[in-house]
């Protein structure tokens, strides 16, 4: 049984809501988190990645950048100004891209269920982004955006959700790339319906944010052991969440682009690639169902299937589309052995289209891109359930919250 809890979040007054919202931390580089929020003082970017304010030879890890995080952190306080609700509370969070609408809860989740596997996860997390964050929190006293988190859908908490959105909205905002954010505080008398009703439902799964949740729980082992006192119902034992139902969920496919052959002509990459996969000309850039994948090289998509049928013996997370295209292609004719050490290779979000893939490779920056069938929700829930871990880089969820605009005090 997982559980939810309210929390005071520290947010934005409703006119400058739109300008301290930022895209998530991880999802930009330095050079486009600097751009995006150029002009902008209020943008979240400055505390998320305070780098943008520093030299570009700056160490992303110095200490000087956990400084600026937390000197701008204390004057967006002030200038939004940003304050602290006077009582614990539950907020609803819609998103809308285009025609879809997906509404989720912020609460924040137990620590405790993240480290027991009752919050489900399906991907390893890299040390040095762990330490990043853990050391973000830790300076900040805050935990600044959310982990997303899905569950089986519940009709219970559809009907409190559809009751509970019709009121007007504490922040409702469209965002520069079109995404529309309304967020709702839930008032304090239906707090305890929301908890009943989240009570039924047994597992949480990480959609997207597994270095949040794991930074969290490492910020916790260190709180706590610098308070003597702890009794485990601290804010730091807990962290920000918003939980959307499965059915509302969109996932995205996480492309791939390699950038050398590895030492092959064209006509021998492809000739090796066929001894795994059929191989047909003139295919689309988008491949129609999973098993199917499209290749785009010297100027021309092409299609693959697999030869052999052994994937139904494999576990799930073999099974997926991206660990056959690592296991059968990338690997043993590429030489891309290790996807998430190896500089040779770059994965592109789904949301940038096939025409990122072959924009990289018609100007040079890589040799030949591939583009999957996305990952499905019953799948990540499926591979979580079973212990396993997915390849990196499987899904890309679309769209993306959005960073500073409820923010978890520990």
């Amino acid at each position: 049984m997982a559980t939810i809890k309210p929390f005071r979040a520290l947010r934005p007054s409703p006119e400058q809501a739109a300008a301290v919202a930022s895209v998530p931390y991880d999802v930009v580089s330095t050079e486009e988190a600097r751009d995006l929020a150029a002009g902008n003082q209020l943008s979240f970017l400055r505390v998320s990645r305070p780098e943008i304010e520093l030299p570009e030879e700056t160490d992303t890890h110095s200490d000087e950048v956990y400084t600026r995080a937390a000197a701008n952190f204390d004057r967006l306080i002030s200038a939004a100004p940003l304050t602290i609700e006077d009582e614990p509370s539950l907020y609803f969070y819609s998103l809308k891209m285009g025609d879809r609408v997906q509404t989720g809860l912020v609460a924040s989740c137990s620590v405790d269920e993240y480290d027991n596997d009752i919050i489900r996860k399906h991907e390893r997390t890299r040390k040095d982004k762990e330490d990043d964050r853990t050391r973000h929190m830790l300076t900040l006293r805050a935990q600044t955006g959310p982990v997303f988190l899905t569950y089986r859908s519940n009709h219970i908490i559809d009907e409190l959700t559809r009751a509970l959105t019709v009121a007007a909205p504490l922040f409702d905002f469209t965002a520069p790339d079109g995404i529309k954010h309304t967020i709702w505080r839930v008032p304090a008398q239906m707090n305890k319906a929301l908890i009943d009703a989240f009570e039924e439902v047994p597992l949480f799964y990480i959609a997207d944010g597994h270095h949040r949740a794991k930074s969290a729980s490492r910020a916790r082992e260190e709180l706590r052991s610098q308070n003597p006192a702890h009794k485990g119902d601290e804010e730091y034992n807990f962290f920000q969440c918003v939980l959307f139902p499965a059915d509302q969920l969109r996932i995205l496919p996480y492309n791939r682009a390699v950038k050398d052959l590895n030492g092959l002509s064209l006509g021998d990459f492809l000739h090796q690639v066929g001894e795994n996969f059929e191989i047909t000309d003139d295919s689309s850039a988008t491949p129609a169902e999973s098993g199917r994948f499209s290749l785009y090289i010297a100027g021309k998509w092409y299609g693959l299937t697999l030869r052999d049928s052994v994937t139904k013996r494999l576990k799930v997370a073999d099974r997926l589309d991206v660990s056959i295209l690592q296991d059968k292609l990338l690997a043993p004719v590429l030489g891309i052995q290790d996807p998430r050490t190896d500089k040779r290779i770059d994965f592109i979000g789904g949301i940038r289209g096939t025409d990122e893939l072959t924009k990289l490779v018609d100007e040079g920056k890589a040799a030949v891109a591939f583009s999957l069938f996305p990952v499905t929700v019953d799948e990540l829930m499926e591979i979580s359930d079973a212990g396993e871990i997915m390849p990196p880089k499987s899904t890309w969820f679309e769209p993306k919250l959005r960073d500073g605009l409820l923010s978890h005090l520990i």
